[in-house]
């Protein structure tokens, strides 16, 4: 599994994770990628992907999948991709933009309208709200162009299995946003699996809803990327 970070412009670090802990337990790979508008490697870097989401980061998703293939350890057929919020947004822009280079996706509390998820941003974020608008676009005078980049309006393009994970009272990534990407993905027959956790915000911080959550997606990539899923 390629893992996304959120943000954007976060970083992953290598630290203890239990969620890739409890995957690599069960038998999957897990390669977490710092893709171009990640932050810990120069500001170059740091503002290379600013208004080309969805295209550059993708691209070295798919990167990361033919580093996996090329170890001659991974099979190239299955490889899937997961993220949390601008991660999970990641998840959802691979499989509507790029459909055949991933054969499954996890989105956790994912972005799929960036028009209204920018416009619905929580008063907390006022003070950055700028900052996202320079990095991903202002929903009020560059809606073409975030409708352009948002899953949602090219998701009759998603092919491969879809697991969804969504807080049911997240601030940043309304419930909202994960309800309509799922219809529409099972509007066109692709199997899509859904939860949304009571009493959670934008992420799970609940022990049992962790473990729920870890339980799902495994039981999702033993259905779909496991040794007996051709």
């Amino acid at each position: 599994m390629i893992w996304v970070h959120g943000g954007p412009g976060d970083q992953t670090r290598v630290d203890y994770n239990a969620q890739f802990q409890y995957l690599a337990l069960h038998g999957y790979a897990v390669l977490a990628v710092n893709h171009r508008g990640s932050s810990g490697y120069g500001k170059t870097f740091f503002k290379a992907a600013d208004l080309r989401h969805g295209d550059l980061d993708v691209a070295d998703c798919i990167d990361a999948k033919r580093f996996l293939a090329d170890t001659g350890i991974i099979d190239e057929q299955k490889i899937g991709i997961m993220g949390h919020s601008y991660g999970g947004y990641i998840v959802l822009a691979a499989l509507a933009f790029q459909p055949n280079a991933f054969q499954v996706g996890i989105d956790i509390c994912g972005v799929s309208n960036w028009v209204r998820t920018l416009k619905s941003l929580p008063p907390w974020f006022e003070v950055i709200k700028e900052a996202f608008y320079r990095k991903v676009g202002n929903p009020y005078t560059d809606e073409a162009y975030l409708r352009s980049i948002s899953p949602l309006f090219h998701a009759e393009n998603i092919c491969k299995p879809l697991l969804v994970l969504q807080g049911e009272n997240d601030p940043r990534v309304l419930q909202i946003e994960s309800d309509e990407i799922v219809k529409v993905a099972r509007e066109n027959n692709i199997p899509v699996e859904y939860k949304v956790f009571e009493g959670e915000g934008h992420g799970l911080n609940k022990k049992k809803s962790q473990l729920e959550a870890n339980q799902a997606i495994l039981a999702f990539l033993n259905r779909h990327l496991g040794e007996h899923s051709r």
